[in-house]
């Protein structure tokens, strides 16, 4: 006699449900759309490979590129060398229609207890449709000395998570990249290296205070070119600007190219860069006067400075500080040209 009648909207999802599941399906279509749009564009318009080739030689023909176009690093005994995150993300701009980079997916905690992020790096070529994507986890954690913590700070997780991710599109980007035209750029490198290389004192001197940081002398320098430094060739000044890129991107350390037990450090120096940044960072706290308070302290932005993970990062820091003094603002551009030397 009492039958139960079943509501019509039992089954019905809430309104947010609706709306949250609604913006998604937008930004896969949106996305997509994009994506369309940008695989049309590469059919319309095909890379000229001859003009495309002519670009990426004429790019490695400037002395600042080819600088920081090669890392090396030491392998089973024997050097292993390739091009630079900076240098493929200038051969895929030349090479025409490419899309590269990455995004953070999503984030969650692990049985450590200690916060992560899943990081995406890709690699596409629009006109072949190839591509390379590489999917990895990002700790929110700092190693240090005398342990670790956790990051809290959103800038630290990005710049940890971008540092990261920059090898990996790296990666990507040789996987979809034909193998010769790396290698014509790679020997372009070098040749501009060999035509440009400078072996007067004052660029010998700035090459000694460039690997200073790293605990490395000039006397672990001579020792590692069986020569004094003012007699260097050439090709080994091509040489020490691997060994030095590799150093600066953690690709390697002090000990695997130079013997560190014969001359030792200078006083203060270490082999890791992270303590130099340290020390860096305590010395400015210490020793900079306090700055007008309509913006960042000089200890601020020095702490930013010695954290930041390049050259072009650290001098969107400088750009904050106008309101400091003028002597200020200079002490900043010394930090960041001890840190990044050009």
């Amino acid at each position: 006699m009492n039958e139960v009648i079943e509501s019509p909207f039992a089954a019905q999802q809430p309104r947010n449900a609706l709306a949250e599941t609604s913006s998604v399906l937008q930004a896969q279509a949106r996305e997509m759309a994009e994506m369309q749009t940008k695989f049309l564009m590469a059919e319309k318009f095909p890379r000229d490979e001859r003009r495309a080739m002519d670009g990426v030689l004429n790019t490695f023909s400037r002395k600042t590129m080819a600088e920081m176009a090669c890392y090396a690093f030491s392998k089973g005994g024997s050097n292993v060398t390739g091009l630079s995150v900076h240098s493929m993300q200038a051969i895929a701009q030349q090479w025409g229609n490419m899309e590269f980079g990455w995004t953070e997916v999503s984030r969650g905690i692990g049985s450590d207890g200690v916060p992560f992020s899943e990081v995406r790096a890709f690699a596409w070529d629009l006109q072949s449709r190839t591509c390379r994507p590489l999917q990895f986890i990002v700790r929110h954690w700092r190693d240090t000395k005398s342990g670790g913590y956790k990051l809290k700070d959103e800038r630290e997780i990005y710049e940890l998570c971008a540092n990261m991710a920059q090898r990996r599109v790296r990666s990507c980007l040789e996987a979809v990249i034909p193998k010769d035209v790396q290698d014509a750029a790679e020997r372009q490198a070098a040749t501009t290296l060999r035509a440009n290389a400078d072996t007067s004192p004052e660029a010998m001197a700035k090459m000694v205070d460039a690997f200073a940081p790293f605990g490395v002398t000039k006397a672990h320098i001579e020792k590692r070119i069986q020569r004094r430094i003012d007699s260097i060739e050439p090709a080994q000044v091509v040489m020490l600007k691997r060994i030095y890129a590799s150093l600066r991107d953690e690709m390697s350390t002090a000990a695997e190219w130079f013997d560190m037990g014969d001359a030792p450090p200078a006083e203060g120096k270490t082999g890791s860069l992270d303590a130099v940044r340290e020390a860096a960072a305590k010395k400015t706290k210490k020793e900079a006067p306090p700055a007008p308070a309509d913006g960042p302290t000089y200890a601020v932005l020095a702490d930013q400075i010695t954290k930041a993970t390049d050259r072009e990062t650290a001098y969107l820091v400088l750009d904050t500080a106008r309101h400091l003094p003028t002597d200020q603002q200079g002490d900043l551009e010394k930090l960041i040209e001890q840190q990044f030397p050009a």
